[in-house]
């Protein structure tokens, strides 16, 4: 009985390497084709969790802020379009001088300030404006209050002009109640690279 048993030892330690080697090869299969991929899947949705937290706190101090930024906006629409109200309207220089004109002529009437001429001068480019300017020659004025009225009047008005030149010519120094001369004066329009900006938007 003992020699079977001594026989039989050997078959029994090649079956055991046998599904040792087995096992290790599921172990090994397991671990490349199970554990590894979802590892793997794990650090990935990690990952993913992690820029979708940043994600989230970036939107979250948005909404935070969110009525700053309102505000702000509100803020800066409102102040162009202050500005627009105080640009010559048109789409070109013509018709924007006409306007200037206009209102020259406008307020030389309400100060008792004959106009002699008017003269279209070449607009300027002044980015993001445009500046159109006109040339006046007036009557000569009885009344020097009438005429600083007049200069006061143009530079105070609701559209943003300017006096951008002026030559008075004074009969009489002693008396300088009689003046005639000739202004320069100056309004702003829109330029044309925010006319192509405007449009582009």
């Amino acid at each position: 009985m003992k020699s079977f048993a001594f026989l039989r030892k050997p078959g029994f330690s090649q079956r055991r390497l046998f599904w040792g080697i087995v096992g290790i090869g599921i172990v090994t299969l397991l671990v490349f084709f199970g554990i590894l991929p979802l590892v793997e899947a794990a650090k990935k949705m990690e990952d993913e969790i992690v820029m979708k937290r940043k994600v989230i706190q970036k939107y979250d101090e948005f909404l935070q802020n969110r009525k700053i930024v309102e505000e702000d906006l509100q803020r800066t629409q409102k102040q162009y379009e202050e500005v627009q109200k105080t640009l010559l309207p048109g789409e070109t220089p013509q018709l924007g001088a006409a306007t200037l004109q206009e209102i020259v002529k406008k307020t030389a009437d309400k100060n008792g300030v004959a106009v002699r001429s008017f003269r279209i001068l070449e607009p300027k480019e002044a980015p993001p404006y445009r500046k159109v300017s006109i040339q006046i020659e007036f009557n000569p004025v009885n009344n020097i209050l009438s005429l600083g009225q007049f200069f006061h009047d143009l530079e105070h008005h609701e559209k943003k002009l300017l006096i951008s030149e002026m030559d008075l010519l004074i009969f009489n120094i002693r008396l300088p109640n009689n003046i005639q001369g000739n202004l320069v004066i100056t309004g702003l329009m829109k330029g044309t690279k925010a006319k192509e900006k405007g449009k582009e938007g």
